[in-house]
């Protein structure tokens, strides 16, 4: 800027959205980024005043290492020596690149100051070891690289600690990019942060952490995130659902499948090298913490030919011969995972190496380890991954190859397929004391999803799947047999409870009927809690979980004593006074007001307007009057106005549909926003009623539209149950008759999909 009243200098043209592949490609790739960097260099070179001494811009940050995605912030330091009017250079730098519409991350300090921060704020000093000359004084510039990286390696022991607590609570936050099916590429663990504190621990010379694995997997996830960038059109780091294709697209890669196979294998590498990272920091401090004199190894037994040396888990001399014991590997994993403690690297290579397979059936010493590792609880996760690392897991489990990194597509699902039967395992630890044969939960809770990736439904495909593995390991054939219909039937319990009436004697009978006794009810009601648990907040509720509880409660009843649920009895206080009557108990909400048609669909447009979600529904009618109940959920968490609530409800009981006029425009203008909804018939499945199940994609109002197109159709709904899982919904309509006429059907099928 030598001429400070000229116009500034246009920045570097970034890509336009919805070109070609082929010109997107050509923005993607460690050459593109350097391009970027050379750009973006020359601009703010012609930015930054000439001829002022003392004065030097660094970029840090992306723009520092040179791997600037297509819509990247900057990261800048403008270092002086005390240059006098140096606010005023600032805002010539900073303005024009705000007038750009770029995003910018920047301080101004002098060497002193710079190093002062640094020295006691971990995240400036690892920031700082990325600084690269841009402008300005070069030698100010070495100056300053210079200083901090040996204040770095001076103080980086120190501050470590710091850097690990606030790398746990961003993985805390973020989750782990290997096993999530929309990770922050860049902010998860094992994410391209995670590439930066790996740089700094290799800095300070405590090991070596970027090794060619690791750097080729770090270039990957820089690629994925260019792509990222350039689908979506603006700077994004988290890779959702719908994005996928189009990112795959530009990488050149078969599917989103593929895609997210890709990101999980660079993911792991990652946080591989980062826990082998930290244990040489923890190597190196508690070596310092004993003094400069070297220690003799201190070796503890922890399991049969497993020791504790150094924090990590190794064989004893006497479990290393010419043949191994086949379990040797599993032992130690259940060994790892009981004590929490890491299996060492040269430990796993070892076993991976020379274990031998083995033999089918399983010995009793390994089926026995691979129940304690799923029912170790928090060791479980660590150890599994350590042991899927160095191919451990294959040997076991040769399926397990097929079901790595393997994507779920429903949206109620937060991860992977192997980390969610892992993670199964580990939430049905809770449960093991609720059932007879805990070592049956934890295993199958472990395969209860091995059909998926496979042709058909995934309990059927899953069951004999399970059950040979069952057998491979051992278990005796009456084992095998309820594993296997452990995993046919696992959905069964949250199916049923959340889509049927648990007061129809049909319903309990036909759920005794499938489970046959009290222990496997038992296993599957455990079973369906950890499965929901490891699934995703989106799976489960308090609502859900005390419909189980009941169904299960009444199945055991029906297997104890034979007895059936009678037929539930209205509320005798709404069959008595003036109509209409409202009674409001938590999240029951009961009306009793004058039969007539629009009744049930008004109080649904009611609780609609009042932010209540309903969860299910019962209807009855007595002497001409009728009586809805709902059990409803609050949709922002929000208690609901019980006077305000109260009011609008006996409005709408009396006929004013001038209450939800506003909730019935617009969920009637939301109709046909659900793309393939379907209709499904179940007439065997009730006492006195077909139920009439829609399976659709949720939207604004679907349920007051279904309602009310029933009603017009005239059929009389006595119960409902509404299912949503993330953005679709099985809503279950239990309609009274037999509906024997397909053409009555036909009519009545049409009406609700029209609605919809």
């Amino acid at each position: 800027m030598t001429n400070p009243l000229s116009e500034p200098p246009a920045p570097p043209a970034r890509p336009a959205a919805g070109g070609s592949l082929d010109k997107l490609r050509d923005h993607i790739g460690a050459a593109a980024r350097d391009e970027r960097a050379a750009a973006l260099d020359v601009w703010l070179k012609d930015l930054f005043p000439s001829h002022v001494p003392g004065v030097s811009l660094l970029a840090v940050g992306g723009l520092g290492r040179r791997d600037c995605a297509p819509y990247s912030d900057l990261d800048l330091v403008l270092v002086h020596n005390g240059t006098a009017g140096i606010d005023r250079i600032a805002s010539g730098l900073w303005y024009p690149i705000w007038d750009a519409r770029l995003g910018l991350d920047h301080s101004v300090r002098t060497l002193p100051e710079a190093l002062s921060v640094a020295h006691d704020d971990v995240k400036v000093a690892l920031g700082l070891l990325d600084a690269r000359h841009v402008a300005g004084d070069p030698t100010l510039s070495a100056e300053m690289i210079a200083a901090t990286g040996d204040q770095w390696r001076r103080t980086a022991v120190r501050l470590l600690p710091q850097l690990r607590e606030l790398t746990t609570a961003r993985w805390t936050q973020h989750g782990e990019l290997a096993f999530l099916l929309e990770g922050d590429l860049k902010e998860a663990a094992g994410g391209l942060r995670d590439l930066t504190l790996l740089r700094g621990i290799g800095r300070a010379g405590i090991a070596d952490t970027m090794r060619p694995a690791v750097r080729a997997a770090g270039l990957r996830l820089l690629d994925t995130r260019d792509a990222l960038h350039l689908a979506v059109g603006r700077r994004v780091d988290r890779l959702v659902a719908q994005e996928r294709a189009a990112v795959a697209d530009l990488l050149d890669l078969e599917d989103a499948d593929a895609l997210l196979r890709r990101v999980s294998g660079d993911a792991r590498t990652i946080a591989h090298a980062v826990d082998d990272a930290w244990r040489a920091v923890d190597r190196l401090r508690s070596g310092r913490r004993r003094g400069s004199t070297p220690a003799v190894p201190s070796r503890r037994p922890v399991a049969r030919d497993v020791v504790e040396q150094d924090g990590e888990l190794v064989l004893a001399r006497t479990a290393i011969g010419p043949v191994p014991d086949p379990s040797l590997s599993l032992r130690v994993a259940a060994a790892a995972a009981i004590v929490q403690l890491p299996i060492a690297r040269a430990t796993s290579e070892w076993l991976a190496a020379f274990c031998p397979p083995l033999p089918t059936p399983w010995p009793p010493a390994a089926r026995a380890a691979l129940i304690s590792l799923l029912g170790s609880g928090p060791g479980l996760l660590p150890a599994w991954e350590t042991c899927d690392r160095y191919g451990l897991i294959d040997a076991w489990l040769p399926e397990w190859a097929r079901m790595r990194s393997l994507p779920q597509h429903h949206p109620i699902h937060r991860y992977t397929l192997d980390r969610h039967l892992v993670q199964a395992a580990y939430e049905a630890t809770r449960f093991t004391r609720e059932v007879d044969r805990p070592d049956l939960l934890l295993l199958g809770a472990f395969l209860h999803d091995v059909g998926k990736g496979l042709p058909g439904d995934h309990s059927i495909v899953g069951a004999p799947i399970a059950a040979e593995i069952a057998g491979r390991i051992g278990l005796p054939a009456a084992d095998v047999a309820t594993i296997e219909k452990v995993v046919r039937l696992h959905l069964l319990l949250p199916d049923v409870a959340t889509r049927r009436d648990l007061s129809d004697p049909l319903t309990i009978s036909t759920v005794a009927e499938a489970v046959g006794d009290p222990a496997t009810l038992d296993l599957l009601h455990a079973l369906a809690r950890a499965d929901s648990q490891a699934t995703g907040p989106a799976a489960w509720s308090d609502w859900k979980g005390r419909l189980m509880a009941e169904l299960v409660r009444r199945v055991h009843t029906a297997m104890d004593t034979g007895e059936l649920p009678e037929p539930p009895q209205p509320d005798p206080e709404l069959l008595e006074g003036g109509l209409p009557v409202v009674h409001l108990d938590g999240d029951r909400v009961a009306v009793a007001a004058a039969d007539r048609r629009g009744l049930l669909a008004g109080v649904t447009a009611c609780l609609a307007m009042h932010r209540l979600d309903v969860v299910a529904a019962n209807t009855a009618t007595v002497d001409g009057r009728a009586i809805v109940e709902f059990y409803t959920s609050p949709r922002y968490g929000s208690p609901y106005d019980p006077v305000a609530l109260a009011a609008d409800l006996r409005r709408v009981a009396s006929g004013d549909v001038s209450v939800t006029q506003r909730v019935r425009a617009r969920a009637m203008s939301a109709r046909g926003g659900t793309a393939s909804p379907r209709v499904v018939w179940q007439r065997a499945a009730a006492t006195d009623a077909a139920v009439l199940e829609l399976r659709a994609a949720d939207s604004a109002g679907l349920l007051y539209r279904v309602t009310a197109a029933l009603d017009e159709a005239g059929a009389e709904i006595r119960a409902a149950r509404i299912s949503t899982l993330g953005g679709d919904v099985v809503d279950a309509f239990y309609l009274v008759g037999t509906w024997a006429d397909s053409a009555e059907r036909n009519r009545v099928e049409a009406a609700v999909l029209s609605a919809v």
